[in-house]
């Protein structure tokens, strides 16, 4: 039984939530110039977010393992539980490009941000030429230094359900020259994928050693999904 308190709460950011967006939104258009400028706007935007989760629902974060996550350029493969994962991470690298669904740019106001950060979209419908694309994009942004941030589970999936990785990590594995760095979390306890319900607690992100260069692709799906399953249910603990 969730108190009603929790529920009150929930809705206070909620609102909270919708009012400090709308806001920042539109008063960050002007850094809308360039890609530096978008992603400072963004990550003000993440800071004023988790303080209100913070203050309202009493969702605190935290990092573990970044020891594991080399300078320079890596592939971060990141399980996904929530939404919160997807903007926390602005904070959580210094030059960060996701890969996410190109439906998210149409996304109005919204979208021109994610387009001017500089994000890689893939259009699911368009085949085997999204993922030449999404794989040249990569690389580009990888040979420039930038932190390429995926989710290979391709949706947000409750804890301790289990859906297939998409091919995506490991074209990008095979593809680039660059350290893979698994990622679990447990922001679906508290977040939820309603976005609705906030739970009080702390939100874990727990970087991996990076996984073995030059693996087959089943092969690395495989460990992929043992190293990250492992620590998910550690954290649910």
């Amino acid at each position: 039984m969730i108190p009603i308190s929790v529920h009150i709460r929930s809705w206070i950011y909620l609102f909270a939530f919708v009012a400090w967006t709308v806001c920042a939104s539109l008063a960050f258009l002007p850094f809308l110039v360039s890609r530096r400028t978008t992603v400072g706007a963004i990550r003000l935007w993440v800071r004023g977010v988790q303080t209100l989760a913070r203050v309202i629902t009493h969702i605190t974060f935290r990092s573990e393992g970044r020891e594991n996550i080399p300078h320079g350029p890596c592939i971060v493969a990141a399980q996904h539980q929530a939404s919160f994962e997807t903007y926390a991470m602005f904070l959580e690298f210094a030059r960060p490009i996701f890969v996410l669904k190109r439906e998210l740019i149409y996304i109005p106001v919204i979208g021109w941000y994610m387009q001017r950060a500089g994000l890689v979209h893939i259009d699911r419908g368009a085949g085997a030429s999204a993922m030449r694309k999404m794989m040249r994009e990569a690389q580009a942004a990888l040979e420039a230094g930038h932190q390429v941030i995926i989710f290979p589970e391709g949706t947000r999936v409750k804890p301790g359900a289990s859906v297939p990785y998409k091919p995506g990590i490991a074209a990008l594995s095979t593809h680039c020259d660059a350290p893979v760095i698994p990622m679990a979390l447990n922001s679906g306890y508290f977040w939820g994928k309603t976005r609705i319900l906030k739970r009080p607690g702390e939100i874990v992100f727990r970087y991996l050693p990076a996984l073995p260069r030059g693996l087959p692709r089943d092969e690395l799906l495989a460990e992929l999904r043992r190293r990250i399953d492992a620590e998910s249910a550690d954290l649910s603990r």
